[in-house]
């Protein structure tokens, strides 16, 4: 039987959010209708709304539906860097790296976690937008955004928050956070791909990207698509934080093991969402690991998965001074008690092959 650890990639799909989508696939209406199927639509659209705003801290009237992720952060990102100088962590996801070109890049400790020094030092001068995500799609490090916001606040700066891997795995609040926006997105929750929201400040508006017939009042055009929105919803009211601590154990077991046979854990030191482990194996190409683990059975990756399927160095583990790649082992919310002891199988045969392989080389 397959192992899927690849969470960080996409999660499985929760039964409360298949079940949501399911129901909206029924409804015949479009949500901008006045008459009666219009009506059951956008009560859908509304609930679900309703249930991103209760989980993740912000007011109904303030998130934003998108196609994901990616849409999410580059609205934000685009709306609120206007008339700002951007500064975006070394580790950020290519999406928001891409939303923000010339960014100046705000280096990292060896550790993962925003130098906040440098943060400090970097807002002195005209206004800015800082880009900071919650917690790493590669390592699961999470940065200190509580200073950060402050350091923001106190310097006039905006602070927009990624928090597409947070999301669901920890407490995530916008209110809390006390950032402008954050992003997030359905399919890393449990929820279907294709829907994704910005939560924004009260009080904040956004430009589109979209121009459209005036959805998300007229913050982002174009029908929504309900059936994704309403598994969005669904996943976010169902992502329970508390199980963490079940996955912040098998996950340990499964480094545990790993660090007995020689490995390293990337930002092993720092605060890490439960689930992720990015373990670095000397000598080991990380390509090579993925692809012998596949065929073992055991599904994991090489650092973020938006990149065509294309493996190359990771700039999150080069901002933190590593010069080897590593494997990004993202256990899912249903992952099985056994998973440790799964992995650490397929992983040690693999690691006896590669070290059997290298002596052999060198004879």
């Amino acid at each position: 039987m397959t192992l899927y650890l690849d969470a960080n990639a996409t999660e499985p799909l929760r039964p409360e959010a298949r079940a949501a989508v399911l129901a909206a696939l029924d409804l015949a209406g479009n949500p901008s209708s006045v008459h009666a199927a219009g009506r059951a639509a956008r009560r859908v659209l509304e609930a679900a709304r309703d249930q991103v705003a209760a989980r993740f801290g912000a007011g109904a009237g303030e998130v934003v539906f998108t196609s994901g992720g990616t849409e999410a952060n580059a609205l934000a990102i685009r709306a609120l860097a206007a008339g700002r100088r951007v500064l975006a962590g070394a580790t950020e996801h290519p999406a928001v790296l891409a939303a923000a070109p010339g960014a100046t890049l705000l280096p990292v400790l060896s550790d993962g976690t925003l130098d906040l020094d440098a943060l400090e030092a970097m807002l002195a001068g005209p206004p800015a937008l800082v880009c900071l995500m919650a917690a790493n799609n590669e390592t699961g490090v999470i940065h200190p955004l509580a200073e950060a916001a402050a350091l923001c606040r106190a310097q006039g700066a905006l602070l927009h928050v990624d928090a597409v891997q947070a999301a669901g795995r920890g407490a995530v609040s916008l209110a809390a956070l006390g950032a402008d926006s954050l992003a997030i997105s359905g399919h890393k929750l449990g929820g279907p791909k294709g829907a994704g929201a910005v939560l924004l400040r009260p009080g904040l508006e956004l430009a589109p990207l979209i121009a459209g017939g005036g959805q998300e009042r007229g913050r982002r055009g174009g029908t929504e698509a309900l059936p994704a929105i309403a598994g969005l919803g669904a996943a976010a009211a169902a992502a329970d934080p508390a199980q963490a601590a079940r996955l912040a154990a098998l996950r340990d077991a499964i480094e545990a093991g790993c660090l007995a046979q020689g490995a390293r854990v990337a930002g092993q030191a720092a605060p890490r969402l439960p689930n992720t482990s990015n373990l670095i194996l000397p000598g080991a190409a990380a390509e090579t690991q993925v692809i012998a683990l596949d065929l073992a059975g055991v599904q994991v990756s090489a650092g973020a998965a938006c990149s065509s399927g294309k493996v190359g160095r990771s700039h999150v583990l080069a901002a933190m001074g590593q010069a080897e790649g590593g494997i990004r082992v993202s256990l899912p919310w249903n992952a099985p008690d056994d998973a440790p002891e799964r992995f650490l199988a397929a992983w040690s045969a693999m690691q006896n092959r590669l070290s059997r392989r290298a002596a052999g080389g060198a004879n």
